[in-house]
C-alpha cells in the first residue's frame, strides 16, 4: 500500500511539471519572435530608404528640367545622363544592412559594404529618365521629367524566415521647366500733337544754343517768335523721346518680330491718318518722329479708332498663323491739354469704358496738362496704376518706360 502510494504520487508530480511544454513552445515561437523582430528592422528600414529614394528622385528631375533651360541647353539625351548622374551621385558610396546569413543572427547593428555581402543579399538600383518635349509658343519649349526610382530591398535573415527574400521599392517625381517666351501683344499709341506739344518743357536742350521757346503766353506769335537762350526741349520732342524708348524696349523684349505688333494715331483738333498695326516697331517708329505740332485737341475719334484697330477680327488672325497666342491689347493714350469741346471727352470716355469691358488695357499719360485733361486721362486708365501725370521731360519718358516694362514682360516657368 505504501509502495503504490510513492508511485501514485511521482505520476501525478510528473504530469504537472511544466518545464518541457515550456521548452517545446518555445522552440514553437522563437522563430515568430525573431521574425518579427527582422520585419520590424526592414520596416524601419524601407521607410527610411523610401524617404531616401524621392529626395533623390525629386532632385535628378528637377536638376535635368532645370539644365535644359539654362543656357547651356543641352540636348535631350544629355539632360537624361544629368539626371542618371545626379541619382548615382545621391546613391554613390551607399552601404547595405547585412545580417550574418551564416548564424541567422541580425548582427550588432554594424555595416557591412555591398562587396562583402553574399550575391544573394545585395541591394539592386534601377532608374529611368523620361523627358516630354512640347513647344512653347512660336519659339520656347517646355519640358517634363519623369524619374523613375527603383531599388531591391533585401531581408535580413530574421525576415527571411517568413519566406520573403526581397521587396521592390519604387518612387517617382517629376519636374517641369519653359525656355523664355514673351507674351504676344497688340498695342496701338493715341498722341496728342496740338499746338501746345510745341511748347517748351524745362528741360534743357544740349544740343543747341538757342530756339524759339514758345510758351502759351507767346504762342500767339508762331511761327515767327525769335530765338532765345537756353534752348529748351519741346513737349512734342520729348514725346518723341519717350516713344522711342518704348518701342525700344518692345524691339529688345522680341527681336525676331513675332510677338508684337504696334501702330500709332495722333490727333490735333481732328483725327490724323491712322497707322495699320504691323509685326515690329519700325512703322510706328517713323510714324511718331513726323509729328509735327499744330493746331486744336479733340482725342475722341482716335481712341475709337485705336480700338478698333487692335480688336478687329483680322488681328487676331494675325496673331494666331504666327505665334499661335491670343495677343494682348493695349491702348496708350496721351494728351497734354484740355479737348476743345466736352463733348469729345464723353466721346473719349465713351470708348475708353469699352475698351475697359473688353480686357483692352489702357495706358494713360497727361504731360503737363491742365485739371480737366486729367481727370479725362484718369477716368480713361482701365486702373489707377494705368494712369502716369508727367510734369516734365523726364517725366513723361519714365512713364513710357514703365509701360514699356509691364508690355514686354517675359513669361518663364520653372516648378517641382
Amino acid at each position: 500500500m505504501g509502495k503504490r502510494s510513492t508511485i501514485n504520487r511521482s505520476f501525478m508530480a510528473m504530469l504537472k511539471d511544466r518545464g518541457g511544454n515550456f521548452g517545446i513552445m518555445a522552440a514553437l515561437v522563437m522563430p515568430l519572435i525573431l521574425a518579427a523582430g527582422g520585419v520590424a528592422i526592414d520596416m524601419a528600414k524601407m521607410v527610411t530608404t523610401k524617404n531616401q529614394m524621392q529626395d533623390a528622385a525629386d532632385a535628378a528631375a528637377l536638376a535635368a528640367a532645370s539644365a535644359l533651360v539654362s543656357k547651356e541647353k543641352p540636348d535631350i539625351a544629355k539632360a537624361k545622363e544629368i539626371a542618371t548622374n545626379f541619382l548615382k551621385a545621391q546613391t554613390a558610396g551607399n552601404v547595405v544592412d547585412v545580417p550574418d546569413s551564416g548564424n541567422g543572427a541580425s548582427g550588432s547593428g554594424s555595416l557591412a559594404s555591398a562587396k562583402s555581402a553574399p550575391p544573394e543579399v545585395l541591394e539592386v538600383n534601377s532608374s529611368t529618365v523620361d523627358i516630354l518635349e512640347t513647344a512653347n509658343g512660336a519659339t520656347g519649349k517646355a519640358f517634363k521629367v519623369t524619374v523613375a526610382n527603383k531599388k531591391t530591398i533585401q531581408f535580413n535573415a530574421m525576415t527571411r524566415l517568413l519566406g520573403q527574400d526581397s521587396i521592390l521599392l519604387e518612387t517617382r517625381a517629376t519636374a517641369e521647366s519653359a525656355t523664355e517666351t514673351k507674351n504676344a501683344l497688340s498695342m496701338y499709341l493715341v498722341l496728342d500733337r496740338s499746338g501746345s506739344m510745341a511748347w517748351k518743357t524745362n528741360t534743357k536742350n544740349p544740343a543747341k544754343t538757342s530756339c524759339p521757346n514758345y510758351t502759351e503766353s507767346n504762342w500767339g506769335k508762331y511761327p515767327n517768335l525769335a530765338a532765345t537762350s537756353p534752348c529748351y526741349i519741346t513737349k512734342v520732342d520729348a514725346l518723341k523721346t519717350a516713344v522711342k524708348d518704348l518701342l525700344a524696349q518692345l524691339k529688345t523684349a522680341d527681336p525676331k518680330d513675332l510677338y508684337v505688333r504696334t501702330a500709332a494715331v495722333s490727333y490735333n483738333s481732328a483725327q490724323d491718318t491712322a497707322g495699320n498695326l504691323d509685326w515690329g516697331t519700325t512703322g510706328t517708329a517713323t510714324y511718331v518722329n513726323a509729328l509735327v505740332a499744330t493746331g486744336g485737341t479733340a482725342s475722341g475719334n482716335a481712341f475709337k479708332t485705336a480700338y478698333n484697330k487692335v480688336m478687329a477680327t483680322t488681328e487676331n488672325t494675325a496673331h494666331k498663323a504666327k505665334n499661335g497666342q491670343v495677343a494682348t491689347k493695349y491702348i496708350v493714350f496721351m494728351t497734354d491739354g484740355d479737348n476743345n469741346n466736352t463733348s469729345d471727352d464723353t466721346l473719349t470716355l465713351q470708348w475708353c469704358d469699352t475698351a475697359r469691358k473688353n480686357n483692352v488695357q489702357v495706358y494713360t499719360v497727361a504731360f503737363m496738362a491742365p485739371d480737366r485733361g486729367k481727370n479725362l486721362l484718369k477716368s480713361c486708365a482701365t486702373t489707377t496704376a494705368n494712369y502716369f501725370q508727367a510734369e516734365e521731360a523726364a517725366d513723361l519718358i519714365a512713364a513710357f518706360k514703365a509701360i514699356g516694362e509691364k508690355a514686354s514682360a517675359m513669361a518663364t516657368r520653372l516648378t517641382k
